[in-house]
C-alpha cells in the first residue's frame, strides 16, 4: 500500500518561512501528480506533474514554491512570507491515473 507522510509544520510568525516535506513509500516519478493542499475542504495550493509543470493557488504564488526530489521520494513545498490565512492544515497528495492517496496533514500556524 502507497503511503505518504507529512513533516515540518509549526508555528512561525507572520513574514517568516516554512519548509514542508512529504515523504513517499514508493518511487514518485512514477505519479502523475503530486500536490499539497489545505483547509477541511482541501483546496489545492500547489501542484507538481511527472513532467515537473507547476500550478498554483492564487493566493501563494510567488511565496511558495513546490518541489520534488525523485532520488528522495519526496516533495517539498517552500513557504515563505507566511500570512495568517495560510494558517491550516496541509496534506500532501500523490496521484497516478485515477488513483490517489493521501497523508494524515501536518499543521502550519501562523500567528505573531
Amino acid at each position: 500500500q502507497v503511503q505518504v507522510a507529512e513533516f515540518g509544520g509549526g508555528l512561525v510568525r507572520p513574514g517568516g518561512s516554512l519548509r514542508l516535506s512529504c515523504s513517499a513509500s514508493v518511487n514518485i516519478k512514477n505519479m502523475d501528480t503530486m500536490a499539497w493542499y489545505s483547509g477541511p475542504q482541501r483546496n489545492l495550493v500547489a501542484r507538481i506533474t511527472r513532467e515537473n509543470i507547476t500550478d498554483y493557488a492564487d493566493s501563494v504564488k510567488g511565496r511558495f514554491t513546490i518541489s520534488k526530489d525523485d532520488a528522495k521520494n519526496t516533495l517539498y513545498l517552500q513557504m515563505n512570507n507566511l500570512k495568517p490565512e495560510d494558517t491550516g492544515v496541509y496534506y500532501c497528495f500523490a496521484g497516478f491515473q485515477d488513483w490517489g492517496t493521501w497523508g494524515q496533514g501536518t499543521r502550519v500556524t501562523v500567528s505573531s
